[in-house]
């Protein structure tokens, strides 16, 4: 049972949180072309997984966050637990899915659900240390600065480490393609990242409301 509306809005945001988490390492195994680099669909998701992160570092602290982050990496490495037994299963013959079409779907490598656990959990840490030590030094105020600040800079190791340790390390990439599709993984964040900025006041703002009307 809920304790106050603090808690409600944390519960709220982490399922937002996990949600969104979830949904893009379960598509990030699709690669789409972007002009002449290739970027991973699995990006759509992060925008929303930005503005919470933020939220919960705003109201909630590292600890919220660490917590959380870690909850999700154990979630995404059952997920993927899961659907190693799944894949292994056999689809019965009515079935409108069958199983080639179901491990082509889900039967990402080893390789690229270890690079996106590694990459989500080093970009959290890195996104709430940065986050922490801006608001140490700016208080209350330039919400915009902590929150696209520390999202800018912890997606750029985001970015590289997932496309480093699931295509590149196995080959599957040569280095200059590489490169070419992290900095446009990167970049696409990046324009997100600002873009959502508006949302992270309006989030602050509904909370403060909601939570206000506690008296706590």
């Amino acid at each position: 049972m809920f304790h106050n509306k603090k808690d409600t809005v944390y519960v709220v945001l982490a399922g937002i949180f996990i949600t969104n988490a979830l949904v893009a390492e379960l598509i990030g195994g699709k690669l789409i072309d972007v002009g002449s680099a290739v970027m991973s669909i699995g990006i759509l998701p992060w925008p929303v997984v930005f503005v919470t992160t933020d939220l919960i570092n705003e109201y909630f602290g590292e600890k919220g966050v660490k917590k959380l982050s870690l909850i999700t990496a154990g979630l995404i490495a059952y997920t993927f637990f899961v659907l190693f037994f799944a894949i292994k299963i056999p689809s019965s013959g009515i079935s409108s899915v069958n199983s080639e079409q179901f491990k082509a779907v889900f039967g990402q490598s080893q390789l690229i659900i270890i690079g996106s656990i590694v990459a989500f959990l080093a970009s959290q840490l890195i996104d709430v240390t940065i986050f922490h030590f801006v608001k140490k030094r700016t208080g209350n105020k330039m919400i915009w600065l902590r929150s696209t600040g520390s999202t800018i800079i912890s997606q750029l190791f985001d970015s590289f480490i997932v496309l480093g340790i699931a295509f590149w390390l196995p080959g599957v990439m040569d280095f200059k393609t590489y490169l070419i599709s992290g900095f446009t993984g990167y970049t696409v964040k990046l324009v997100i990242a600002i873009l959502m900025t508006p949302m992270i006041y309006l989030g602050h703002f509904l909370i403060q409301k909601y939570i206000s009307k506690d008296g706590k």
